[in-house]
């Protein structure tokens, strides 16, 4: 706001204890943050009621328009994000065709998801087998060396 450096609020400080005293200046920087408080929100205010005669007068319409004269792809782009939300944005209560592709939609989604799971299951079980056969032609080989390191013996 005034644009005060820390040297400078060290200066302001130093200054006033001298001037004030220790024991008044605690009173003093409360009473000048009171004031400030005061002088902030009398500033919001201000700014609000004039944001509030600006709307009220229409400028925010004027500077669309002005922007829209500047700028004219960039007011293109937002005609066609607005109609691209629009679009995307399909109320179903309305339409019955849309609420039956709707229903049709979420059942496929459904046979897909169930047949996806029943596939992954499947393709567990195999590989179980697959291990578990693995797993016993080791053992088979396992014994049979153990029982040919035997006969050599």
């Amino acid at each position: 706001m005034f644009d005060l450096g820390w040297s400078e609020l060290l200066i302001i400080g130093v200054v006033s204890l001298i001037v004030v005293g220790p024991k008044d200046l605690p009173v003093l920087f409360r009473n000048v943050g009171r004031f400030v408080g005061k002088a902030k929100g009398m500033a919001r205010e201000f700014s609000r009621a004039m944001n509030d005669a600006a709307n009220d007068a229409g400028v925010n319409d004027m500077a669309k328009t002005f922007k829209t004269a500047t700028n004219p792809l960039g007011s293109a782009m937002d005609g066609v994000k607005d109609a691209a939300k629009s679009m995307t944005s399909l109320d179903i209560k309305d339409d019955p065709e849309a609420a039956k592709k709707a229903a049709e939609r979420e059942e496929q989604r459904k046979k897909i998801e169930a047949n996806t799971a029943r596939m992954a299951a499947e393709r567990k079980k195999r590989e179980a087998e697959e291990a578990l056969r693995k797993a016993e032609e080791m053992e088979s080989a396992l014994k049979a060396d153990k029982s040919g390191d035997g006969d050599t013996a």
